[in-house]
């Protein structure tokens, strides 16, 4: 049998990091394409302007992928530059029901590799209905991650609504990058696609998005920081919610002590009448010192209040971190999907309150267009949204070419793939 040609990828491509290396590796492993990435995590930093390189996370992810595809891998080392990945065995061949993956070290995120194995996991399904048990260790709230919390309140209910994807979890212990590092695990309890069944959307694309869609019903605040801020924090957050979002209910879900004056991170998640939910954290990363508690938590409290009311007066129907995580799975998806965002927010005065109000008068068009859809061009990052939604776009466009978006990336018509057990 003729060997497939590896599709080749630069890595300095838009983004130019993590993200492409994650969503290449994965879906080559679902495709059993072969890929190689010359110029890994190119627009980051490293030595000798060569860029980053593979990191830890993105070896431990690789290398699990490999094993359960019998790939042949070549460059698969932390800092390689040149990566190729040569999969060979499909989703369905998978017969192991418990894996455990150690995601490089306590600095190393468990949500990055979950992001690289879980849509090879959704194709894993056998004739007996089994779910697949997975356990990550490493951190669990790391810089540049999205956190447990992200993941238990936004992401995995969004992908339960739009995708019918069950996923249970459980946060076993934490484990941060800032202060004393300690090992920390998730569990995770995959319920794979049945054999020959593809990935199916749940809702229609076109359902008209009106004012009603962006009237909050609640805000649900996460908080996690030393016990000495719980007080503070929680009095900024409701005075700062309250300006910014009269009337809405603010409800204080989670609290815990973080365990180090270092930890500090909030998220906030606003819930609409209609079922729309928009996240917004902070993880702190600046300087403290000669700062107080009150000081601290009005420049926590400032910064991610601010930032979810400007994320909803764009009036988009997913906020911008969970748009370019959807990606993949519109590509994936047997159908088509819209899951647009606006462009520029509302003018907001913090100190003195909202210059511009999330009224009816700012409500979005239809997503549905009364013109023709013009199809978008893939051979490189495009449309709206940020430089990581524009690259995944482009990425799950060029290892799966049946994939067809539209009108700036707005719309996608998914290539529905499915496997039977001798796929």
């Amino acid at each position: 049998m003729k060997l497939k040609k590896p599709l080749q990828l630069d890595g300095r491509t838009g983004e130019g990091g993590g993200q492409l290396v994650r969503i290449a590796c994965t879906l080559a492993a679902v495709t059993s394409q072969p890929i190689r990435i010359c110029h890994v995590r190119g627009n980051k930093g490293g030595r000798g302007g060569k860029g980053g390189g593979l990191k830890a996370q993105q070896v431990a992810a690789i290398q699990w992928l490999a094993e359960v595809t019998r790939a042949e891998v070549d460059g698969m080392t932390v800092g390689g530059h040149t990566l190729e990945f040569r999969p060979s065995l499909p989703p369905t061949a998978l017969q192991q029901r418990k894996f455990d993956i150690a995601a490089g070290g306590t600095v190393s995120s468990t949500l990055l590799v979950f992001q690289a194995v879980l849509p090879f996991l959704l194709f894993a399904g056998n004739e007996n209905g089994e779910p697949i048990d997975l356990e990550i260790n490493g951190g669990t709230n790391c810089s540049f991650s999205l956190s447990y919390e992200y993941l238990d309140q936004i992401l995995l209910p969004t992908l339960q609504d739009k995708f019918g994807i069950n996923i249970e979890r459980q946060l076993k212990k934490r484990s941060w990058t800032l202060g004393p590092l300690k090992g920390g695990s998730m569990w995770l309890r995959i319920h794979p696609l049945p054999p020959g069944q593809s990935l199916k959307v749940q809702q229609p694309w076109d359902k008209p998005i009106t004012a009603e869609d962006f009237k909050l019903k609640q805000i649900d605040v996460s908080m996690l920081v030393p016990y000495a801020l719980k007080e503070h924090l929680e009095r900024a957050l409701v005075s700062d919610l309250d300006r910014l979002f009269p009337d809405v209910a603010v409800n204080f879900l989670l609290f815990e002590d973080s365990g180090h004056e270092t930890r500090m991170y909030t998220l906030l998640v606003a819930h609409s009448e209609t079922g729309l939910r928009w996240g917004r954290d902070y993880l702190y990363d600046k300087s403290r010192k000669k700062k107080d508690h009150q000081t601290l938590s009005s420049e926590l409290s400032r910064k991610v209040c601010k930032e979810l009311f400007e994320e909803i007066s764009i009036h988009g129907v997913v906020d911008e971190y969970l748009q370019d995580q959807l990606v993949v799975f519109q590509a994936l998806a047997d159908g088509r999907t819209s899951f647009h965002r606006g462009t520029k927010p509302a003018d907001v005065d913090t100190d003195g309150g909202v210059a511009d109000d999330l009224d009816d008068s700012k409500a979005p068009l239809d997503p549905k267009p009364e013109r023709k859809m013009r199809k978008d061009k893939t051979d490189k990052p495009f449309g709206e949204g940020s430089t990581h939604t524009t690259t995944a776009r482009w990425v799950a466009s060029e290892l799966l070419p049946t994939v067809q978006w539209f009108d700036k990336g707005s719309v996608c018509d998914g290539t529905g793939i499915s496997f039977t057990p001798d796929t």
